[in-house]
């Protein structure tokens, strides 16, 4: 059986992985929650939040994430019976990504997993988002490459996406891809499209998260934060 420390890169989903993007979301979504008597459950909001996400990065692949969520906050509101926001209030949903905060446990545990590995960023949002992200919450970590959905032209799960990180870590760092793990939170975006481009994958899977689990998951290791994956890479 391999061991982590057999790897030599670790590909990370950011939002939901490293920053805690159903908490944002939920934030997000308060303004237009707070002029109503409505109640939902984090659930209930966040099963409608990824429904209308995924469609929208289906049918617009191409459109940068912060438009993306302003075009469907409107919608969202409808579905929910909500009032429905103004332009600037889905322009202010769109641009909250880059206020979403780290998980606590985050930028230590990069600090730690960069000892031994390349960390490459392999994101679904912009790139002034995840800017924005780096340079807040995730304390200006220096990632060793950076790719995200607005580069390729297209959204995790599609296997392009895969496809375009592992030539680019090929050219960059000579690394092949039975020499890289697939860091992340979601088996919808990350896990199962990954096994497709025969990447194996460490389950970061953030205790009550909800958004891009499935039945009958998929994973070569498993951890409820990146914490606990960087302390077991030291047992080792």
């Amino acid at each position: 059986m391999s061991r982590l420390s057999d790897y030599r890169l670790l590909c990370f989903d950011v939002y939901g992985t490293l920053i805690d993007w159903e908490g944002g979301i939920l934030a997000a979504l308060q303004p237009i929650l707070a002029r109503t008597n409505a109640h939902f459950s984090p659930e209930e909001l966040l099963r409608v939040y990824h429904e209308f996400e995924s469609e929208q990065q289906r049918l617009t692949p191409d459109m940068p994430y912060s438009q993306l969520l302003s075009a469907i906050h409107p919608r969202l509101a409808e579905r929910l019976g909500l009032d429905i926001p103004s332009e600037e209030e889905s322009r202010q949903f769109g641009e909250s990504v880059g206020s979403w905060p780290a998980f606590p446990d985050t930028v230590d545990a990069l600090k730690r997993l960069s000892k031994h590995y390349k960390l490459v960023v392999l994101s679904n949002v912009d790139r002034a988002s995840f800017a924005q992200s780096n340079a807040g919450s995730l304390q200006a970590f220096p990632f060793d490459l950076i790719i995200t959905a607005q580069d390729i032209g297209s959204y995790k799960p599609d296997r392009r996406n895969f496809e375009h990180m592992i030539r680019a870590v090929q050219a960059d760092f000579g690394v092949e891809p039975s020499q890289i793990l697939q860091t992340a939170q979601s088996q919808f975006h990350d896990h199962q499209p990954a096994r497709k481009v025969g990447i194996k994958s460490v389950w970061i899977e953030r205790p009550g998260a909800i958004m891009g689990n499935q039945d009958d998951p998929i994973f070569d290791w498993h951890f409820d934060t990146l914490g606990e994956m960087a302390s077991a890479l030291e047992q080792e």
